[in-house]
Formats: C-alpha cells, sequence, structure tokens
C-alpha cells in the first residue's frame, strides 16, 4: 500500500435517485443526489479501504429499504426509538456479531449482523453488571472480556452475554484501560494506564482458566521496553504484544515474557507519528492499526513499523469516516475494520478493497476457506508488486539525484584547504 499524500479529499462519487428529503428533511426531491463516500487512499491511487457504512444504535442490524437504506448507512440508523451508543470506547468483533463498550451506560451493546439482531448485557443483575466498560475483547469461541475500569477486574462473559466469571481485583491494577486475550482464551493480557504517581504503567498477565496473576510486563519510564501511559494492547499472529505506548507517542513490541522487541513512532503531525494513540489492532495478514484521538483516524503500519497507508479524518460534523476523539478498533476475520467514534457515538465500517460488497460475516455471507486462501494468495501478490514498485521509485530517485550529489563532491574536492 501506498501513503496517502496530505490533504487529499478521499472520494468517490455515487450518484442515487433519493430523494433530498430523505437526508435532510427537506422537501422531496426526484433529482439525483450525489452521495460522496469515502475511498482511501483516494484516486489515481489504488483503492485499498471503502467506507461502508455507520453504526449508531440496537436498530443498525435491520436495514431499511428504499429511501431509508442510505440514511441507515451514513446515520447508523432511521429508527428514533431504538437505543444509541451513549459513550462508546472500545469494539470486538466475533463473526458478525458487534461488541460495544458504553460507560455512559453503564453496559455492551451488541448488534448481530449474521442473525439480525441486537441486545445488551453487563446490566442483567446477574453477578456481571459493570460499572465503567472500557477495553474489551474476545477469543476465537467468543467468550468476551471486559476491563471495568471502576470494578478493576476483567469481566468475563458468554457470547451472549451471560456472565461467567471475573478476573483481577484491585490489588492487581491503579487503572485498568486496554484488555487483549490470547485466541485459545488461555492468557489474558490487561493494559495498567497507571497515574501521575505511579510507576505501574505496564501489561498485566492473568491465566484465565485460574484467574491467577501470572505476571507484569515493563514499568514506568521512557526508555526502550519501559511504558507512560499505555493504553491498549494487542496480541500478534506471530506472538508479539502491540501495545499503544500514549504518553511516549508509539507503538512498543514486547515478547510474551516483557522483552523488549522494538518501537515506532514519535511525537508529531506528520504520517507515521503519533499526537494521541488509543486503539490497535491487527488484520489477518499481520499489519498493525492505530488510533490516534487526535488525528480522527488510524495508521496502518506493517509488523516491522513501516507506515502503509492512514484512514479517516478529524471533523467538527458528523460524516462518513469523520471522527472527532477515535478510541477504540478492531478488524474482523474477514479484514472490515470498526472504528468507535467517541463524540459522534458511533461506529464506522471499513471495508478492505479485497473482499466484495457481499463478501463476510459482518453481510451475512461468510467467506468459504477456498475463497479466504485464494485473498491471502492476491493479497501477498499485491504486496509484493508494491514493494517492488516501491524499490523501484527509491531507485530513480536515487538516480535522479546521483548528478547533483557527484558535482557536490567534486566542488569539495576542488574547494582550497583553508
Amino acid at each position: 500500500m501506498k501513503t496517502q499524500t496530505a490533504n487529499k479529499k478521499s472520494n468517490f462519487i455515487l450518484t442515487l435517485l433519493i430523494g433530498i428529503a430523505t437526508l435532510s428533511g427537506a422537501c422531496a426531491s426526484t433529482d439525483p443526489v450525489k452521495i460522496e463516500l469515502p475511498v482511501y487512499p483516494p484516486a489515481p491511487e489504488t483503492a485499498r479501504f471503502y467506507f461502508e457504512r455507520t453504526v449508531a444504535t440496537s436498530a443498525a442490524t435491520d436495514i431499511p429499504g428504499g429511501e431509508d437504506k442510505l440514511k441507515a448507512l451514513l446515520t447508523g440508523s432511521t429508527d428514533a426509538g431504538a437505543l444509541g451508543f451513549g459513550k462508546p470506547f472500545d469494539i470486538a468483533v466475533h463473526r458478525g456479531r458487534l461488541f460495544v463498550t458504553d460507560s455512559a451506560r453503564r453496559l455492551i451493546h451488541v448488534l448481530d449482523f449474521m442473525e439480525n439482531k441486537s441486545f445488551q448485557f453487563g446490566d442483567r443483575d446477574d453477578g456481571g453488571d459493570v460499572d465503567k466498560p472500557l477495553g474489551i475483547a474476545a477469543d476465537r469461541n467468543g467468550h468476551i472480556y471486559v476491563c471495568d475500569a471502576t470494578k478493576k477486574s476483567i469481566m468475563v462473559f458468554n457470547r451472549d452475554g451471560d456472565f461467567i466469571k471475573h478476573i483481577g481485583t484491585r490489588e492487581n491494577f491503579d487503572r485498568p484501560a486496554g484488555v487483549d486475550v490470547s485466541p485459545d482464551g488461555t492468557q489474558l493480557f490487561v493494559v495498567d494506564t497507571g497515574g501521575v504517581d505511579s510507576r505501574k504503567h505496564r501489561i498485566v498477565v492473568f491465566d484465565v482458566e485460574s484467574g491467577e496473576h501470572v505476571k507484569d510486563l515493563s514499568m514506568r519510564g521512557t526508555g526502550e521496553g519501559e511504558l507512560n501511559l499505555p493504553r491498549d494492547v494487542k496480541l500478534g499472529p506471530d506472538g508479539l504484544l502491540y501495545v499503544t505506548d500514549g504518553g511516549n507517542f508509539r507503538v512498543q513490541v514486547f515478547d510474551q515474557e516483557g522483552e523488549y522487541v522494538r518501537a515506532w513512532g514519535k511525537p508529531g503531525k506528520r504520517f507515521g507519528q503519533f499526537s494521541r494513540p488509543k486503539g490497535i489492532s491487527i488484520d489477518p495478514q499481520g499489519n498493525i492499526y492505530a488510533v490516534d484521538a487526535a488525528f480522527g483516524n488510524f495508521q496502518i503500519f506493517t509488523p516491522e513499523g513501516r507506515l502503509l497507508l492512514f484512514v479517516g479524518d478529524r471533523s467538527t460534523t458528523q460524516e462518513p469516516g469523520k471522527f472527532m476523539l477515535p478510541a477504540g478498533i478492531d478488524v474482523d476475520e474477514d479484514g472490515r475494520v470498526y472504528v468507535v467514534g467517541q463524540y459522534f457515538r458511533k461506529v464506522d465500517v471499513f471495508r478492505p478493497a479485497y473482499i466484495g460488497e457481499d463478501e463476510g460475516y459482518f453481510v451475512g455471507n461468510p467467506i468459504s476457506p477456498e475463497r479466504a486462501a485464494q485473498i491471502r494468495e492476491e493479497f501477498i501478490v499485491i504486496e509484493e508488486e508494491e514493494e517492488e514498485e516501491e524499490a523501484s521509485e527509491a531507485a530513480e530517485e536515487a538516480a535522479e539525484q546521483a548528478p547533483a550529489a557527484e558535482a557536490l563532491e567534486a566542488e569539495t574536492e576542488e574547494a582550497p584547504t583553508p
């Protein structure tokens, strides 16, 4: 993938025969309306992601037909009586089922696009009520792990929201915020953000079955392997832990014993830099997705930290792909990306270009193993072609700069010695 150039407007245009009243409430018109939906990166570069839709209420799984369909896709719902998000924070996705933590409503919203239904949990008075749900994760079996910042515990539920148990106590954390779990559901990794007067800026590891506190990874600092106000953690397919290190404006990578592997990022406004890094996720190919609350976007990196693309823009108005204070992020089994926008109380969904509009759990059509293998092969070919193209461009640039460098070297050699 190529990095987007600054200030380019990333849109393609759909001309739809709909009434203007559908979106604005004004008098109906039969004139075509041009609706600009974002594409990343913009033309003429090859599209890698398409904005797909916004999810904002419990009615989002029920997409109407006719003129209301566009409004539902862009605003999240057409049902004024549906339960909307209060203050969404993080999201986990499992086979077409979205789990969104809501710290204002003190519950977890569930929207199932495979079964076309929605419900909530964490408020059932069954021992699993949550006070301030923040980070959330799912293992491959659909067990859900919710970080409760007030109770200072990880609440564990099944896929239907039935409470199973809690892991960790107040003695284990200062300020728990983010959480991830190994795919097999055996190891739990919890971000303890710490505080101004605390050295406990770390990753706390638990055994899920026993609930035992196994170890702590890292401590407060600015050096390699040290954390300062960490925000989120994700276990990669390579077995490494990727951590958004908020106060150090970087992503740090550790092995599961806590040994430092590498890091990238620094404070700034340029591509690949960070201002307020928050949520983090990883796609099926192992690429890293890091949200920046100040930039209003997420940046995509290789596991080694090479910037591939950024998606989204900061805005003070609610629009597709626009964010004010984005927070959590998740990438599903098919590669779709789900980003929580706190200020606009929404989740925006982005589809990777290598799958079709009618493919994947999110649209009720799981991808077959054969199709998944085909996608992986196509993706590898694309990456190899782009790496070759980038290498060729770099060589051309070096060749263009060579005469000037040679002239400068000659001038230096001919210059008299002072």
